[in-house]
């Protein structure tokens, strides 16, 4: 039995061990390839000036504008209506009909996202455009709409386990003392579970940093600093998908490493958080 655990112990170690130095690798073999930017000093100014390739000047500045601009909006959209879900499945309606919702939910985390993409382009860009009367419709807003769609299966399913793991005992002391569903939501689920929301939303801000084909197809990939809402703009990621065949030895082809680190540190920055507020609460 000993040998038994022992083994599978080992196993554990070996994948995890494994995992960690494949991530490391990818990180260490984007900043070997774009070395010549350190070696030339571009670094700084890459991430502060605008694309200008005409002019020899290759910033990635506008492009971490619209990852941040259309991600944070994303999720910003998504989150009450996840969170009226969430409380809906767990809370207000258990049941038939909640077990039917959840299921449908799970359904829609299978959908391809350029499925979404599609959908988009024909029903959501010309709803946008003839909205604002100004522009493509391609713009921020779509694509943050059309992600938060993207993300809000996870996020639903995140937020209802959460609340579904609150202790049966504070459930049952509200219910002696004639608590409503909604009072027993907002005074004691909650209040419980904020580590959890703060914990899916943060995961579901590293997926909707991390998505490119919603960007690359509904986004409108302008290179340009947006100013509001309906203005095109381009992501790190559709940029990078958007240069992958430049000339390999040429300096626009070593910033698309460059918008590899910057990604790779977002997503490591929310992966951070998540471990910084699980540890927080096992210390609580």
């Amino acid at each position: 039995m000993k040998t038994t655990e022992s083994i599978v112990k080992n196993v554990f170690f070996i994948s995890a061990l494994t995992s960690a130095l494949i991530t490391i690798s990818i990180f260490c073999f984007m900043v070997i390839l774009g070395l010549p930017i350190f070696r030339e000093g571009l670094f700084l100014d890459m991430l502060t000036q605008p694309w200008l390739p005409q002019k020899s000047i290759y910033g990635i500045f506008p492009m971490i504008l619209g990852t941040l601009f259309i991600s944070f909006l994303s999720v910003f959209i998504a989150f009450p209506i996840c969170m009226g879900c969430a409380a809906l499945i767990s809370v207000i309606h258990p049941g038939r009909f909640s077990r039917f919702l959840k299921g449908l939910i799970s359904l829609m985390t299978g959908i391809p996202t350029v499925i979404y993409g599609f959908i988009g382009i024909f029903l959501l860009v010309p709803f946008i455009r003839e909205i604002f009367e100004k522009g493509s419709g391609m713009c921020i807003l779509s694509a943050a709409i059309l992600l938060a769609v993207l993300i809000s299966p996870t996020m639903i399913l995140f937020f209802s386990s959460t609340f579904e793991n609150i202790p049966e005992s504070y459930l049952k002391a509200i219910d002696a003392l004639g608590g409503t569903k909604v009072q027993k939501l907002l005074y004691v689920i909650l209040p419980n579970s904020l580590h959890g929301i703060i914990t899916g939303f943060t995961l579901s801000l590293g997926r909707a940093i991390g998505d490119t084909m919603i960007a690359l197809m509904v986004a409108g990939n302008a290179i340009a600093v947006p100013t509001s809402v309906i203005d095109s703009s381009r992501t790190l990621t559709a940029h990078i998908a958007l240069l992958i065949a430049a000339d390999f030895n040429s300096m626009e082809f070593k910033t698309l490493f460059l918008c590899g680190m910057i990604l790779y540190l977002l997503t490591l920055a929310c992966t951070v958080l998540v471990k910084t507020l699980s540890a927080g609460k096992r210390n609580a």
